[in-house]
Parts: structure tokens; C-alpha cells; sequence
């Protein structure tokens, strides 16, 4: 992957969507500039989880102000991140669809794990390397992620689905704040927490608090003579008794409390208390990056061979003893024969893709033989893949599950070009190595002109493997179903 100087990240929080730009030096990441905006997605949802138009128009108008920023960026130096809002939102594609083009750049939505992962990775990053275990925790507009990790190298993930604009909605719509309203946010974000308690608690020294929830509330504690510094068990009771008395939002005084910040401060209060009791907090410092610096070192790692994709494809070929060498064949001969097929025009993304997918296409048999890929198909698209998009997920489980059995089933699921071209080539890779052993194979020649594949192949060589040429003439047939027309040609 060709690396550049500067990059960017985009975090479409369900809070607000931040732009952080930064600089590569050496081996370090510096911080440019960056760009905050109070979209607050997540007060956006309605009942039946749709995003409502001024929610969305909100979102848009944001993303017009960092398309300015981001205009003379190429498509690789930029990744753009959604999370809890857009993962649970019914309409979220029509909106992304609208988002991508105004902003200029396509929109990863990111699983709950995979969202704490890139928060670690920020995190971590920003702070000295010590021996300390660390509990991270990062409130955010939708759902709370929490992370014990060891130095760079995050432990344990889970998000929860609870967020400061959420709950804020949810238990202080009107801004008011009451002793029964505060206890049943509280008691229904230590029901989230019960979840996870047993595996937290008690396993860690060391509590970080990331995003804006958690420096919001630091700086309140801190500036109104709550706590000495960061947030604290005694501070925490300070404000909860401050926020009762004066029982409205916008009649708090508080010093350090921004105009932007009123509307979720009691809903990510009722969370950061219920957290600090459930999981014996007494002390948590404020760490100074969040997602959208993992999402930079996350980046940035892509360009020096140090991809979590590439880490996550091999953890998932030992973890379902995918046969490795079959694997490699498999993989060789696909990216070969795309490589052919694309030409001089070589999508590395789509080869990358194709590679990916090509290693893991048996993950299924350890469920079953019979019907594999669909196995396969059903694992890359629903389990934990880090490092992974939810769309590249469901790239990779498409062309697993298009690699065998019938094409009829992809009618209206293949419509981009190169995917054409990946299915074919991992198609006709997995059936010359269908026996799974180092078969002598003929020169292999590919060709694509417009949606007529060609492939030269010795006429002798398939006379003396009459099941191979069997299959590459049922495959024809097959590709028929699509519309697409397969020549078989002889090389000789």
C-alpha cells in the first residue's frame, strides 16, 4: 500500500463528528488540527430506530465543512469510521449513501469490538509505556465501549449499549434532572453493566478516561473544587449532589461546563457513576486521544506491513485449522488470474480482498463439509474480525459464499465490476485445486473484454483431465445464470 506523509481519520460519533488530521515523522504520529462538531446523531433516533431528517441534515452540513479540509487528500490517506448510531440505525445506508457523497470518502461502519479496539489503540498510543494494566473507558453518544489492555495490546473488549446522548434522550428529555429519574439512569447503566463486571472488575490498576464525556466531567470536578484532579468517587457524589439541587440543565452554573456539552451531561454522568460503583473505580485520570487517533496509528500501520487485517486473517486460519497449503494454492492462482483479468489497471484493495477471502474461504468445513462456503459466509459476515469494516465483512463473506455451488444465488448481490472479476478468479482457482494437492497445472492465459471472460487453456491438458474440464464447462453454464459470458479457448 503506498504510503503518504499526511493522513486523516473521521469519526461519525453519535455525539459529535470529529476530523483529526496528522503529520508521519520518522515513526511517530503528530497531531495537525482537528475539527469537532455537535451533530449528536444519536438524539436523532426515533422509537423504531430510524434517524430522523434533521438529525441527518445536521450530519451532512458537518461533513460538507470537513470535505473542505479534506479535498486535496487521496482516497487511501483518509478512513472515515461509524459507530453505535449508524450500526443500529434502520435508514443508516440511505444516510451513508448521502454522506459518502458530500464528503468525498466511503464510511466504514465499525463493530462495537472493533470500535474499543481502535479506542485502545489511541489511547495507549498516547500516553507513557508503563507495566500498568488499564481499564479505558470512552462514553460516547450511543454506546460505551470498555478495554483492559497491557501496554499497546488490548486484553479484553466489549461495548455496551448505553451513551451519554441515549441515555440523556431516554431518562432527561426535558433537561430535568430528579432523584427518580437519576437513579433509574443509574440502575439501568448498572443492568449494561452486569455483563461485564465479572471479567472487570478487580483486573486492572489503572483507569483511563477517553472521549469527551469523561473531559467534560473531569474539568468540571477539577474547576469547581470537586477533585484535585481527574475524576473521583468523592467528586462524583459532589456533582450528583450539585445536579439534584439545582434539577434543570440549563440552570447549571458550573465552571468548565460548555453551552455544546448540556444536553448529554446527565445521561454520561448516570453511566460514569454507575461505572465507577460496578467496577470499583475510585479514580480515573483522562487520557488525551480517543478513536480518532487509533483510527491514524490503525492507518498508518497499513502502510508499514503492520495491518490488523492481515493479523486477523491468520488468528482465524489457526483458530479453524484451515488447511494452509490448500490456502496458499488457492490464494496464488486467484490473485494470478485477477491480476490477468484487471490488466494493466490493478485495484490493489480488490487483490487485497481477494487474498483475504482466499485464505479463509474453508474456515466453514470445521462446521461442516457439506455446504462449506455457506458456512464460511455466515462466520466472516457475523463474527468479531478485527481491524475489519462491517462492509469489507460483507465483501468477504459474498465472495466466500459465490466461490462454489451455483451462481443463481448471486443474482442482484454481485453489482460492482471488480467483484466480478474476484468471484471468477476465486471460482476458477478452488476448482483447478478442488482435489487440495500441488496438481501440475497447464500455462493458464486470462482475459476480460467488457463481461467476456476468456481463458486459454492446453486443449491436450484437459483431454487427460476430463473431471477438470468437466467442471470448466458446467462453469460456463453456471456463469450463463449472470448473464456473463465464459470462453473456453485452446492455448495450444
Amino acid at each position: 500500500m503506498k504510503s503518504h506523509s499526511i493522513l486523516a481519520a473521521v469519526d461519525l460519533g453519535s455525539n459529535s463528528f470529529r476530523l483529526q488530521v496528522a503529520k508521519i515523522e520518522g515513526e511517530q504520529l503528530y497531531m495537525l488540527d482537528g475539527l469537532r462538531e455537535p451533530v449528536r446523531l444519536a438524539a436523532g433516533l426515533t422509537e423504531d430506530n430510524y434517524l430522523d431528517e434533521a438529525s441527518q441534515q445536521r450530519g451532512l452540513a458537518a461533513l460538507a465543512r470537513f470535505a473542505e479540509r479534506l479535498r486535496d487528500f487521496p482516497l487511501s490517506a483518509v478512513r472515515v469510521v461509524g459507530t453505535n448510531s449508524l450500526r443500529v440505525a434502520e435508514n443508516a445506508p440511505q444516510f451513508i449513501e448521502k454522506a459518502e457523497r458530500v464528503l468525498g470518502f466511503p464510511i466504514d461502519v465499525i463493530a462495537g469490538r472493533e470500535e474499543a479496539r481502535l479506542i485502545y489503540m489511541g489511547v495507549a498510543h498516547g500516553l507513557p509505556l508503563s507495566d500498568d494494566r488499564l481499564l479505558v473507558m470512552d462514553i460516547g453518544g450511543g454506546s460505551t465501549e470498555f478495554i483492559i489492555g497491557h501496554g499497546l495490546t488490548p486484553l479484553k473488549l466489549e461495548s455496551l449499549y448505553m451513551g451519554c446522548v441515549s441515555f440523556s434522550s431516554r431518562f432527561f428529555p426535558d433537561g430535568k434532572i430528579t432523584k427518580h429519574n437519576l437513579l433509574q439512569a443509574e440502575l439501568a447503566a448498572r443492568c449494561e453493566l452486569q455483563n461485564i463486571v465479572a471479567d472487570y472488575k478487580g483486573h486492572w490498576n489503572r483507569a483511563i478516561g477517553s472521549s469527551g464525556t469523561a473531559k467534560a466531567i473531569a474539568e468540571i470536578l477539577e474547576l469547581n473544587g470537586y477533585s484535585r484532579s481527574g475524576i473521583t468517587r468523592e467528586g462524583l457524589e459532589l456533582l450528583r449532589t450539585t445536579l439534584l439541587k439545582t434539577g434543570d440543565v440549563q440552570k447549571l452554573t458550573l465552571l468548565g461546563l460548555r453551552p455544546d456539552r448540556l444536553p448529554a451531561l446527565a445521561g454520561g454522568f448516570a453511566i460514569m457513576y454507575a461505572a465507577f460503583d460496578e467496577l470499583a473505580i475510585s479514580h480515573m485520570q483522562v487520557g488525551l486521544s480517543a478513536l480518532r487517533e487509533g483510527v491514524l496509528y490503525d492507518l498508518w500501520g497499513r502502510f508499514h506491513n503492520d495491518d490488523m487485517r492481515d493479523v486477523t486473517v491468520q488468528h482465524f486460519m489457526c483458530r479453524y485449522h484451515v488447511d494452509t497449503k490448500q490456502a496458499e494454492r488457492v490464494t496464488r492462482l486467484a490473485v494470478q488470474l485477477a491480476s490477468q483479468f484487471f490488466g494493466r489497471e490493478q485495484p490493489e484493495s480488490a487483490l487485497q480482498i481477494l487474498a483475504w477471502v482466499a485464505h479463509l474461504h474453508g474456515v466453514g468445513i470445521r462446521v461442516a463439509h457439506s455446504g462449506y462456503h455457506k458456512h464460511t459466509a455466515y462466520i466472516l459476515a457475523n463474527a468479531d474480525m478485527p481491524g475489519f469494516s462491517k462492509k469489507e465483512q460483507a465483501r468477504l463473506s459474498l465472495l466466500a459464499l459465490a466461490h462454489r455451488g451455483g451462481l443463481k444465488k448471486l443474482q442482484g448481490l454481485l453489482t460492482e465490476a471488480e467483484d466480478f472479476v474476484l468471484v471468477m478468479s476465486l471460482r476458477l482457482a478452488a476448482l483447478f485445486y478442488r482435489n487440495r494437492s500441488d496438481v501440475a497445472l497447464p500455462e493458464i492465459e486470462v482475459s476480460l473484454v467488457g463481461v467476456k471472460y476468456c481463458l486459454a487453456i492446453s486443449e491436450d491438458w484437459l483431454k487427460q483431465n476430463p473431471l477438470t474440464e468437466a467442471a470448466l464447462q458446467e462453469e460456463v453454464k453456471q456463469w450463463k445464470t449472470l448473464r456473463v459470458v465464459m470462453q473456453l479457448v485452446n492455448s495450444d
